[in-house]
Parts: structure tokens; C-alpha cells; sequence
């Protein structure tokens, strides 16, 4: 991986409490992903250095974008899908030169962005829909390409927000009264543009009033549940106990989970859905005993032209973040020994048959199949 910490320049650190960067966050108020800053510069949370420290990175260059991407400063689908549109809208900002420099070089940093992370569809639909408003834009002159181009990045920004928001109140209804919810992975404002998808059905039941509660997988390697999503239901005042991935089937047994809701990376036509490595177990657990089990996301996570999930592409990380494990100063301790080789699928696919139901802003899919989804397919 590249070393990114040494190549950004230092921001101020920023706890809770203290303003946000963006003068008007679509995210939320608190804390966002990203976010493109007046002046064409693109903000991240270092979701790496979370939950001890809240920091902002600010970007500028489509190199520092992809870097922001691959190494997980940003991570979640949706959320990967909004940043890597920024990406495009600081590749625009960058190149003041003629229309046909700029074709070059937005397509150039299309083709950097996309090849960020492989399994997450939302990459390829965002970067899809930009290329479509650049080639629009080429005609136009430096400063009004570039509007134009940061105007349609917001705009994709703000949707995937109102499409959180919509999941949120379609799935809030499967949530009993006093249910105890467990989730894997980290799927709120965090994965998404804001508010998010699994923890969006979370935030929705609990603004309704129902009193629920959230067991949140730890989830190995990278522990987004341990760090990302208890500190989101935290903030949100919303009752959460952190658990290791390999309590859940002990949780299930002794009747303490109600349901299960998940986020996804990629829906293939028929239904089944990759998620964060750990998914797929959770959900034969739930399985064998009668736990509901619900996979929230955008349409932008669907893939129709994907048949099944043997077409879905796993992304392969770095051996070292297994190997190795983090430390809050930067370091790590490592915690395999030398010359043993690890494993690092970073996510796994989920059957259909194994899915009660996918919940996006469309609508429910219920029973999960091909041809329910595709019912949503034209809306």
C-alpha cells in the first residue's frame, strides 16, 4: 500500500463537539465520509484512525483520491462510489487546458478510480454516471466544465443520502419493539453519503421511538464494527454492545437476537449479496435458527448485468492486515509468525436463499429472486 499518512498535509484534529469542515455537509452535521470542499478539494474522515481520533484529510489531486480509496481512509460501497466522483470532480478542477486535454485527462482518472476496489459496483456506477456529465461538459469552458462537473457530484451525493433515508423508512417496519439487532461491518453514514443503509433501519426504527438495541460483530480484520459502527450508534445515543464475530452463533442459541441486518457491496441478479467477509456465516447461523436476516442498500449496489455471485469479482488485501495488527499511534504489532502466509478475502458472498429480504430505496424484495428484483428494475 502507498504510504499516504506522509503524503497528505497535516489538519487540525477534530473531536466531538467541534464544527464540521464543510460549511454545508451533506453527510450530516457531525461527521461525514467525504465531502467536496468550496474549492474543488475533497474531505475525508480517516475512518483508519477512528474511533480515537477524528480526522479530516483534505485532497486535491485524483491521485490522492484513488490513495484515499485503496487504503481505506474511505471505505463502505456508497461511500467509495461519492468519493470516487469527487475523484473526478479534482480531475476536472486540475486540467485547465482544451477539450481535448480534458477528455484525456478525465480519462485517465476514470481509469485510475476504478481500478481502487473491485468488488464494490457502486464504484463503477458512480464513475459511470460522471463519465457520462463529462462528456456533456467538454465543450465548455475551464470554469464552467468544472461546475458542471462538481454540480453532478453533489447531486449523486445528496441522492445516495435521500436513498439511505428511504431504506431507512422501508426497513424500520421489519424492526420489532425491543428488538436486539446484530450487524456486521460497518454500514451507516460512515459506508454510505450519510445516515446509511443497515444502521439507516437502525437510526429509523429508534427515531420512531421503538427501543432497540445493536450487537455489533467486531468484524476481522479491519474491526469496522468494534471501531466504525459503535462509535456512529454512540454518537446517536443508541444502545450498542460490541461482540467478536465468533460469539454470534452462542448470541443466537440463547434466543438474544431478534434479527440480523447487513449492508452489501454487490447484488447480483439473482439476489445473492457480497458483503464483508464474516456475512456469509452470520447468515447460515441465522439460519439454522430462525433469525430473520436483511440485507439494506441502494439500488447503485445492484448489478443486474452480474448473473449470480460466482460472477462477483472478491477483492484480495494485504496479507499485512491480517498479519499484523494495528496500533492507535500508526505502528503494529505483529501477531503471525514469520513465514507463515495468511489469507485476506476481504468479502464474501451471501445466497439468496439464505437473505429474508433486501430492502432498498425502491422497495423491498421479498421472497429474494431474480425475478423480484427485477419488478424494481424499471422504477
Amino acid at each position: 500500500m502507498s504510504d499516504i499518512k506522509n503524503r497528505f498535509a497535516p489538519v487540525p484534529t477534530l473531536r466531538t463537539g467541534q464544527a464540521h469542515p464543510h460549511p454545508e455537509p451533506i453527510g450530516g452535521a457531525q461527521y461525514s465520509a467525504v465531502e467536496l470542499m468550496p474549492g474543488y478539494r475533497v474531505v475525508v474522515l480517516d475512518q483508519r484512525k477512528l474511533p480515537s481520533v477524528e480526522r479530516y484529510e483534505f485532497l486535491v489531486r485524483v491521485e490522492e483520491v484513488a490513495d484515499a480509496i485503496r487504503d481505506m481512509l474511505v471505505r463502505g460501497a456508497p461511500a467509495i462510489g461519492v468519493c470516487a466522483a469527487y475523484g473526478m470532480v479534482a480531475a476536472a478542477a486540475a486540467e485547465k487546458g482544451n477539450a481535448a486535454a480534458f477528455v484525456s485527462a478525465m480519462k485517465a482518472a476514470d481509469a485510475l478510480l476504478r481500478a481502487t476496489r473491485p468488488t464494490a459496483v457502486n464504484l463503477a456506477w458512480a464513475l459511470d454516471r460522471m463519465k457520462r456529465v463529462t462528456d456533456e461538459a467538454r465543450s465548455l469552458d475551464y470554469i464552467a466544465r468544472t461546475k458542471r462537473v462538481a454540480a453532478e457530484a453533489r447531486s449523486l451525493h445528496k441522492a445516495e443520502v435521500a436513498a439511505c433515508r428511504a431504506i431507512g423508512a422501508l426497513g424500520a417496519p421489519f424492526v420489532p419493539e425491543g428488538a436486539t439487532i446484530l450487524t456486521h461491518c460497518n454500514a451507516g453514514a460512515l459506508a454510505t453519503g450519510g445516515y446509511g443503509t443497515a444502521l439507516g433501519i437502525v437510526r429509523a426504527a429508534h427515531e420512531a421511538g421503538k427501543k432497540v438495541r445493536v450487537l455489533a460483530c467486531e468484524t476481522r480484520p479491519y474491526l469496522q464494527g468494534a471501531r466504525l459502527t459503535a462509535w456512529e450508534l454512540s454518537k446517536d445515543q443508541i444502545p450498542v454492545e460490541v461482540i467478536t464475530d465468533s460469539m454470534a452463533a452462542h448470541f443466537m442459541s440463547k434466543k438474544a437476537v431478534d434479527l440480523v441486518v447487513v449492508g452489501a457491496d454487490r447484488i447480483a441478479r439473482n439476489g445473492d449479496a457480497a458483503n464483508k467477509i464474516g456475512t456469509y456465516g452470520l447468515a447460515c447461523i441465522a439460519a439454522a435458527h430462525e433469525v430473520p436476516f436483511y440485507v439494506a442498500a441502494p439500488w447503485s449496489t445492484v448489478d443486474l448485468g452480474c448473473a449470480n455471485g460466482d460472477a462477483i469479482p472478491i477483492e484480495e488485501r494485504s496479507e499485512r492486515e491480517l498479519s499484523h495488527f494495528a496500533l492507535p499511534d500508526g505502528g503494529s504489532v505483529q501477531i503471525v509468525p514469520d513465514g507463515v502466509r495468511v489469507r485476506n478475502p476481504s468479502f464474501d458472498v451471501t445466497p439468496h436463499a439464505l437473505i429474508t429480504a433486501i430492502v432498498t430505496e425502491r422497495g423491498v424484495v421479498q421472497p429474494v429472486s431474480e425475478g423480484e428484483l427485477a419488478k424494481l428494475a424499471t422504477q
